[in-house]
C-alpha cells in the first residue's frame, strides 16, 4: 500500500512538473498566432483610438497582429465580462477602463465578473484628462459663466457620458459637488449617439476625453471651456486649465488599462507587459497619444495590481459621497 502511494505521489509530482514545463514552453514560444483584443467601447471612442495606437506598436514587438474587436454595452461591462470567460492563454486580452474595472465594483449590485479575481492586469497605459465642454448653442464661454448659468437654471442642463459610473459621469458629479450646481446626467450606450446631441444643444454639456468631443470641437458645434489637469493639453493649447479658469480643485482624469483573463501564465503576462512598455515609452506613440489628449503611462505587474486595488477604493469613496444609487 505504501509502495503504491509512493508511486502515485511520484506520478502526480511528475505530472505537475511536465505540465509546468509544457506551460513554460508555450509561454516561451508565445505568441505564435494573432491575438484578439477586446475593446468594450464603441469604435472611434477615446479608448478605441488610443488602444489601436498601442496595439499597432505592440504587434510589431510581439511579431503577431493584434486584432481589435469592439464590444460596447453596459458602460464597458459586457465586453469586459466576455474577456473573463476567454481562455487564459494570452490570445485574448482586453483594454478596459476605470469604469468597468474600478468604479463599477461599487456602482453595480451584481457584476458578471470580479476585476481582481477574474482578470490579471498587465498595466494601465493611458490617462485622459477631462475636458469641460459645452455646446456652441449654450451662451457660455468660460467655466465661471457655465457655473453662473447653471445656478440661474437649476436642473435644466444635461450632460452626457458613455454610461453610469464612467469617468465622464463621475467627473460631472464631482463638478456639481464642487460648484453647487444642479445638472442632470444622461447616459448613452456609445459616444457616437452623444455627440450629435451635444452639438444640437439637446444635451449641452460634457465632461469628456478629447477624442470623444474632438469632432464637435473641430466642427464648432461645441467649445472646450477648460481642461481638468495640471497642464494644458497639446491638442488644445489655447484652452485653459481649470486652475487658470478659477476652479483649481477640479482636477479629474480617467484611465485605460490592458488586462488578461485570470490564470494567464506569468511568463505571458510579462511578455505583454514588456511589449506595452516598449510601446508607451516610444516617442512616436507618446506623441500620438498627446494628440488625442492622453498621457502614456506604464507600471510593472506588481505595481499594476496594487493600482487597481487602490482605484477600486478611490471610486468607492467618490460614488458613496455622491450618493449614486446602485444599479441592479
Amino acid at each position: 500500500m505504501i509502495a503504491l502511494r509512493k508511486i502515485f505521489m511520484f506520478g502526480a509530482t511528475l505530472g505537475v512538473i511536465l505540465l509546468t514545463a509544457t506551460s513554460a514552453t508555450r509561454a516561451q514560444d508565445y505568441p505564435t498566432r494573432p491575438i484578439m483584443a477586446i475593446v468594450p467601447f464603441a469604435g472611434g471612442s477615446a479608448s478605441d483610438v488610443v488602444s489601436r495606437i498601442l496595439f499597432d506598436h505592440m504587434s510589431k514587438t510581439l511579431g503577431q497582429p493584434i486584432v481589435v474587436e469592439n464590444r460596447p454595452g453596459a458602460g464597458g461591462n459586457s465586453g469586459t465580462a466576455d474577456a473573463t470567460k476567454a481562455a487564459a492563454d494570452g490570445y485574448t486580452i482586453v483594454g478596459s477602463g476605470s469604469g468597468p474595472v474600478a468604479a463599477n465594483v461599487t456602482l453595480y449590485k451584481h457584476l458578471d465578473y470580479d476585476p481582481q479575481k477574474d482578470l490579471a492586469i498587465i498595466s494601465p497605459f493611458a490617462s485622459f484628462t477631462i475636458i469641460v465642454a459645452a455646446s456652441s448653442k449654450l451662451p457660455v464661454n468660460t467655466v465661471q459663466e457655465l457655473i453662473d448659468y447653471a445656478k440661474a437654471h437649476p436642473g435644466e442642463l444635461n450632460y452626457g457620458s458613455v454610461g453610469i459610473g464612467s469617468s465622464q459621469h463621475l467627473a460631472g458629479e464631482y463638478f456639481a459637488q464642487l460648484t453647487g450646481v444642479k445638472i442632470t446626467h444622461v447616459p448613452y450606450r456609445n459616444i457616437g449617439q452623444y455627440v450629435p446631441d451635444l452639438m444640437s444643444g439637446q444635451v449641452p454639456l460634457g465632461f469628456q476625453w478629447f477624442p470623444n468631443v474632438s469632432a464637435a470641437l473641430t466642427a464648432k458645434g461645441a467649445r472646450a471651456l477648460a481642461v481638468a489637469g495640471a497642464n494644458r493639453l497639446q491638442a488644445l493649447p489655447d484652452v485653459p486649465t481649470t486652475k487658470e479658469a478659477g476652479l483649481p480643485q477640479y482636477v479629474v482624469s480617467g484611465w485605460f488599462a490592458l488586462l488578461a483573463p485570470r490564470g494567464t501564465p506569468p511568463a505571458i503576462l510579462a511578455e505583454l507587459n514588456g511589449a506595452l512598455k516598449a510601446a508607451v515609452t516610444d516617442e512616436s506613440v507618446r506623441a500620438r497619444f498627446a494628440q488625442q489628449g492622453a498621457e502614456a503611462i506604464y507600471m510593472a505587474l506588481d505595481q499594476s495590481k496594487q493600482f487597481i486595488g487602490n482605484e477600486i477604493v478611490k471610486y468607492h469613496d467618490i460614488i458613496t459621497k455622491a450618493g449614486i444609487a446602485q444599479i441592479d
